[in-house]
């Protein structure tokens, strides 16, 4: 009798455990759990060209090559203008993304630090990002007058620099010889957007620069950004970084170190100024082409 009853058991567990064994090994069970898996919906956008492009993000830029301070024969500090309306400069008002959007995203996110206008055109305050985000959008205070009960009310609107407002932009370099490659070379120094201030009427008063970026911390950003190129080859490969050491733009001197500190526009005008600038630039090139013997 016993021996019945552990029969009966075990039979039991067997067909309990070959039961549970059968269900795991369902195939409708393992479809719904596959059909949880696959159901969700990709989260990428689609790809708005043949292939991504990361090269240009992955750049990075070569070091200054160290110079000493007894090989600099000669020095020239100048300050030009680069006007984006002239037709070298369009890449820099390029609308899908235009070089003062690039400076002015990168000052407000922290990832570029800018320094204020002191007016000594050095790099002495840095400016923190709540000062950059005051000094590129403002707000302003609106009356208006509900129509149907006559009320005055004041509502205050945020008005946001816009780029296509910056049409200039200053740049500040030093031309010098070094003795050890007895060649006349060139380092940027700095940028500054420069920005039209109006009157109430939006007449024109005056042009103001908004800050500076110093060039050497914002060679590795350049570097990472494509430029529009004009040639007609969308897929060129050249960044800020490039366009700025190549030189590929247009701009003009508006200002050499002088005794005097100034600038030429403070003493020339119109054409004057012009011709002034082009004979500092041939100065330059002179120096370097008297200093040997053919």
């Amino acid at each position: 009798m016993q021996t019945s009853i552990k029969w009966t058991c075990l039979s039991l567990l067997l067909f309990f455990f070959s039961g549970t064994t059968l269900l795991a090994q369902d195939p409708e069970t393992i479809e719904v759990k596959t059909e949880e898996v696959y159901d969700e919906e990709p989260s990428d956008a689609p790809l708005d060209d043949v292939v991504k492009k990361d090269i240009m993000a992955e750049r990075r830029v070569l070091a200054y090559q160290p110079i000493r301070e007894s090989d600099i024969f000669w020095e020239k500090r100048v300050w030009r203008i680069i006007d984006v309306r002239e037709k070298m400069n369009l890449p820099f008002a390029y609308p899908e993304e235009p070089f003062f959007k690039l400076l002015s995203d990168a000052a407000t996110k922290g990832d570029l630090p800018v320094y204020a206008i002191d007016g000594t055109d050095k790099f002495n305050k840095r400016m923190s990002t709540d000062d950059v985000l005051s000094m590129l959008s403002k707000t302003d205070t609106v009356v208006t007058f509900d129509p149907e009960t006559y009320e005055e009310k004041v509502q205050i609107v945020r008005n946001d620099i816009n780029w296509e407002d910056v049409k200039r932009f200053r740049l500040k370099e030093i031309w010098f010889f070094d003795k050890e490659t007895s060649t006349l070379q060139v380092r940027i120094l700095g940028i500054a957007p420069l920005i039209d201030v109006k009157d109430n009427e939006g007449n024109f008063r005056f042009e103001k620069p908004m800050f500076w970026v110093y060039y050497p911390q914002a060679r590795e950003l350049f570097a990472r950004h494509r430029v529009f190129t004009m040639g007609g080859n969308t897929n060129a490969t050249i960044s800020w970084e490039d366009l700025f050491e190549m030189r590929y733009f247009a701009s003009y001197i508006y200002k050499e170190s002088n005794v005097y500190d100034r600038k030429l526009e403070e003493y020339l005008t119109g054409v004057d100024l012009l011709m002034e600038s082009e004979k500092i630039k041939n100065e330059i090139f002179n120096f370097e082409h008297d200093l040997w013997q053919y």
